[in-house]
């Protein structure tokens, strides 16, 4: 990978990143309404996180990613992978929210779920669109 080879991947994760604080306000806003006033911290993250996730979609379709598939088949390969993350951060919310060194605090477990999914849906979600990880064609200048 040269120079703008990788300048071009730091800026497509940039706009990603971006895109992705965005859908995680609108997860987090849910999530926050949810388990303060209606129910418990997995419930509140099982309904936050899909409106999130259907945020993050038509932002990486708009300003992120080309779409290199039908819009059918990448919407489908983008849905399995934000379920993916889904099942992994929920699981880590599970596992850590209740840890005494949190305090009862519910955003760190929340938090540390939305870390840990990032690279994961980066690359996969590049996947969906463009059909092509890190390497597999050239990159292309924005």
């Amino acid at each position: 990978m040269n120079i703008a080879e990788l300048k071009n991947l730091l800026l497509l994760k940039g706009k990603f990143a971006i895109s992705s604080v965005f859908a995680t306000i609108v997860d987090y806003v849910i999530y926050t309404l949810l388990a303060d006033v209606y129910m418990g911290r997995v419930a509140a993250n099982l309904i936050s996180r899909p409106c999130g996730m259907l945020t993050n979609f038509i932002l990486h379709k708009k300003f992120v990613f080309e779409l290199n598939r039908k819009l059918s088949t990448a919407f489908a390969l983008s849905l399995a992978v934000s379920l993916g993350g889904l099942l992994i951060g929920t699981v880590i919310i599970y596992f850590i929210g209740d840890l005494a060194i949190w305090n009862g605090n519910k955003y760190y477990p929340k938090i540390i779920e939305t870390g840990s999914v990032f690279f994961y849906n980066f690359y996969l979600k590049r996947f969906a669109f463009e059909n092509r990880f890190i390497g597999s064609n050239k990159e292309k200048a924005e």
